[in-house]
């Protein structure tokens, strides 16, 4: 297995947050619209992310690799470069984020068939599809809760 490191993350990390992000969007989820400048990327992550979220960051080196942000009982964001998918990095963060936690609850587009077996594998239960229509990308999307009690999301 590769080897990587997690800290949270701190405001100089906020860059290159916003740039993986726009890389695995881009990379992983061609379907969705690109509805923002990468200026308009780092905004958000500075405006929105940062202040009311809890973020850590996987590090092979001084590269970042992914990163998870949760904020009360929802997962916001996890993000893992491509080239690390399948290593372990998803499954860290993950835990990581739910560490201090009894639930979590995140959406993910319905065609991200990828992201959807991960979180079921994690333990995550499907509480809901929609049509898209209460997100900005208006991509159909899907509904996953984590308990506690059920499971814990570093299991496989």
């Amino acid at each position: 297995m590769a080897r990587f490191t997690l800290r949270r993350a701190a405001l100089p990390d906020m860059t290159a947050i916003a740039r993986l992000n726009r890389h695995v969007r881009k990379t992983c989820l061609p379907y969705l619209p690109d509805l923002h400048t990468p200026d308009e990327d780092l905004a958000f992550f500075q405006e929105q992310v940062f202040p009311t979220s809890e973020v850590w960051i996987a590090e092979a080196g001084v590269q970042l690799i992914g990163f998870a942000g949760a904020r009360l009982d929802w997962l916001d964001h996890l993000y893992v470069d491509p080239d690390w998918h399948g290593q372990g990095v998803g499954s860290a963060l993950l835990s990581a984020v739910s560490d201090n936690r009894a639930e979590l609850n995140l959406w993910t587009f319905q065609e991200n068939a990828q992201a959807r077996r991960f979180y079921e594998r994690q333990g995550f239960g499907l509480i809901a599809l929609t049509d898209g229509s209460g997100n900005e990308e208006r991509c159909p999307d899907a509904h996953y809760r984590w308990i506690r009690h059920q499971s814990r999301p570093d299991q496989r």
